[in-house]
Formats: C-alpha cells, structure tokens, sequence
C-alpha cells in the first residue's frame, strides 16, 4: 500500500482522505450511526479505548468487526459473563509431552486479548478481578501470565461495551477504571428510515464485502502523525482550563458545577482532549488544532469522568447537560 506522505500539508490530507474512505466504506455494512463511527476512529487513532453503551440488537458486533476488516487487524470478541476469569482473557499454559525429553513441558496458549481489535462485550457483567486484566493490557499494552511477560502486538484497540439496562447481577466500571478509557460513547436507535433501510437489507440476500484502505504500518505511522500535530497555546490552555472547571473544590469551578457534581475530571481528561483535537483537525485535512476540534470531543471524554450530585439528579441534569454549559463558556 501506499505510504504516508512526509510533508505535514499532504500527511494531513492522506490522513482525511483514508478516514472518509474507511467511513464509506463502513457505511456499506452498518447504516447510519456516523458520529459513532467517528468518534470510534477518532479514539483508534490517537491510541485511545472506547467504552460503548448501548441496549443489544444496534449491531456492536457487526460494527467493531467491519471496523477490524476495513484497517486490515486481527480481531477477537470475548463474552464477559460472571464466571469469565482473568485466563480465559490472556492465556494459559497448557501441559504437553516433550517428545525429546520424554517428560513434560509448559506451552503458553495466547487468549483473545492477543489480537489488534478486541470487543470486551458486556464488560460490566464480570466480576473486577477478571475485568483488572482487560484493564492492564488497556494501560500497558502488554499481558503479565503464569510469570511470564508479553508484549500485544500494536496497533492495540479495546472496544468494551456496557448494557444499560439489565443491571441486576453486574459489577459496573468504577469512575477510575472508567478514566481509562479515551471516550465514552452513546449509541442510540436508528432512525424510522435507517432502520427500515436496516430491516430491508438484513432480510434479503446480499452480498456486500468491504476493502481494506489501510494496513498496520500505515496506521502505526498516522498514531504517530497525530502527536505531531501542533496545538497553538490558546487552545491548550482553553483545554486544561475546561477541565479544570469540572472539579467542583478546585479555585476554577463556576457556581453550577459546585451545585451539581461531586466529582470532576482529572488530568488524562485533558490529554485526551488534545489527542482527539489533533485526530479530529487530521480527519478534516488540517495540520493545526482549532477550539472547535476541542469542543467536539468534550462529551465523549468529559460524560464518564465527571459524576453529578443529588442536587443535579433531582432537577433532571446528567453530565452532558453540564459538560453542554461548561463548553459554551470556552
């Protein structure tokens, strides 16, 4: 395939022109849902993992694996249920016949977490312990088992998914395991048309395949591109200062953020809003950040990392309705 431009002008435009060619392409499998797809893409190429809330049936699945075939990754599905344990994720040893020695032998077996694009579906049906071990691959991307060490081979993505309803006999992400994730995002129901445009392509034959627009060094050279990406100091400082508001004791906070939330975001909250303005300015062929790129990634990376109060709950107010306030303040 074809490398990436060196020059910052046409390293941009390489980049934007691959994210709307992986977005089409996407879009032949998986109707409608563009901002999550966006955002999905966003969060890969900063080197970030998603969180995906959603009730079953809006195609996760069928999404996160047409997003695997499209950049050419391995990918893997795990099932989290009560009884998953932290093995069934990374791998185990298995005892064999040396058939030189005659005794036997240790042989790791890699797990599911050992492939490029991994869906946690339903992480929040299994218990912490085994959840720790998806999550220490996620931070270090590398795998500590029966004591021995391994690096996952990169690109590494973690594509986790948490049920909104149903939430007897779960063990929800708590806020600071929650922070480790770039984004948290939403996927609603379709639309009346979309999903009639789903219903008639679901229940017909069709043969549809995807193309792959780009392969693993391409992609580990655009992860890179991404922290080259300047960000002039005003936009730098509109981020922290964002954040910065959201902490209801700090100095910063407005009156309605020390009403309505207890808790605020901490400083991975503002990396994370840098990175996904440099992916964002890149995705629309800029080499250079604007605030608008800031403002468009707040929610995703703002709504899971503050957390509202009594006083919010009882006037109706979620994290997005502050987050909304917050950003037209910038």
């Amino acid at each position: 395939m074809t490398e990436v431009p060196k020059s910052p002008a046409e390293a941009a435009s390489f980049f934007s022109n691959s994210f709307d060619s992986i977005r089409g392409e996407i879009g032949k499998i998986v109707v409608g849902q563009q901002d999550v797809v966006e955002q999905l893409l966003l969060s890969l190429f900063s080197r970030g993992h998603c969180v995906l809330v959603g009730v079953p049936g809006l195609a996760k699945t069928l999404l996160i694996s047409t997003v695997a075939k499209t950049l050419n990754l391995s990918f893997s599905r795990i099932q989290f249920t009560p009884d998953l344990m932290p093995g069934d994720i990374t791998g185990t040893e298995v005892i064999e016949d040396d058939k030189q020695t005659g005794g036997k032998t240790f042989r790791f077996i890699k797990g599911p977490v050992f492939a490029n694009i991994v869906l946690a579906d339903e992480v929040n049906r299994t218990p912490p312990k085994t959840q720790a071990a998806l999550l220490e691959a996620m931070q270090e991307y590398s795998v500590t088992a029966s004591g021995h060490h391994f690096k996952l081979e990169q690109p590494f993505f973690v594509l986790a998914t948490q049920n909104p309803i149903e939430q007897e006999g779960t063990y929800p992400l708590p806020e600071a395991q929650l922070d480790r994730f770039m984004f948290q995002i939403y996927l609603d129901y379709p639309s009346l048309e979309e999903e009639k445009q789903i219903v008639a392509q679901t229940t017909m034959k069709r043969d549809v395949s995807v193309s792959s627009i780009l392969d693993k060094p391409q992609i580990l050279e655009l992860q890179r591109l991404v922290r080259e990406v300047p960000v002039p100091q005003h936009v730098l400082d509109k981020t922290v200062e964002l954040i910065a508001k959201t902490r209801p004791k700090g100095e910063y906070a407005p009156d309605f953020v020390k009403n309505y939330l207890s808790w605020g975001a901490g400083p991975r909250a503002s990396q994370y809003m840098i990175l996904g303005a440099k992916t964002r300015a890149l995705a629309s062929g800029r080499y250079n950040v604007e605030l608008e790129d800031v403002k468009a990634c707040a929610k995703p990376v703002l709504r899971h990392r503050i957390v509202t109060n009594y006083a919010a709950e009882a006037e109706g107010l979620s994290p997005v309705d502050i987050i909304e306030r917050l950003v037209e303040q910038m």
